[in-house]
């Protein structure tokens, strides 16, 4: 049989996990805007995106709070600074912060949740820590890509997709503006990032 809701760990972790999950969507939304900047528009379109993700793990989480309506939880907590003008350094924080909560925190928090009889909010961080892998895996292959040189050329001909029309341009580079809607050459994209990555 569960325990007092409000008396249990799981309620503490899931206000932990709203506040983990709603500072990295300011995280993210912050590095989009240094992507931008940079004029690397695709990128800054992967971190909103994910951003966003992000919110709806939040408000999962924040749901699963609805019984402490009313109340306020107190917690401690440790969460990531990473301030940086490279996008590349950003992104593999990113990844470090996704594959720690994959790894450690979220299962961590589901068998404690199992543990005192919460199988709903135990299955719900089991099925957001997987999540948080896909965007360790994105996060990754993307900064792979740039510290390599890779992310608008390769050595070979291959597909390169306009984020802001869907233009698919074959190449080895990607031209300085998408052919179809005039956008410059920081809105493509590999093509063959939608697999596995999304």
């Amino acid at each position: 049989m569960a325990i007092d809701f409000m008396k249990s760990r799981t309620r503490e972790n899931l206000m932990r996990a709203f506040a983990g999950e709603s500072q990295a969507r300011n995280r993210y939304t912050i590095a989009a805007k240094t992507a931008k900047e940079q004029g690397m528009y695709s990128v800054s379109q992967i971190f909103l995106f994910t951003a966003d993700q992000e919110r709806a793990h939040a408000e999962r989480y924040y749901q699963l709070l609805k019984k402490s309506s009313g109340s306020t939880i107190a917690v401690d907590g440790t969460y990531p600074v990473d301030h940086s003008d490279n996008v590349t350094k950003l992104l593999e924080a990113a990844k470090h912060n996704e594959l720690e909560e994959f790894s450690d925190v979220y299962p961590a928090f589901g068998e404690i949740a199992k543990e005192e009889g919460f199988f709903e909010e135990s299955t719900a961080f089991y099925q957001i820590a997987k999540i948080e892998e896909i965007h360790a895996k994105r996060f990754e292959k993307l900064a792979e890509l740039l510290k390599k040189g890779e992310y608008y050329e390769s050595a070979k001909e291959q597909d390169w997709m306009c984020l802001n029309c869907g233009h698919i341009y074959r190449g080895k580079m990607v031209p300085d503006v998408c052919p179809v809607c005039r956008y410059e050459k920081g809105y493509f994209i590999p093509a063959n990032l939608g697999t596995g990555y999304f």
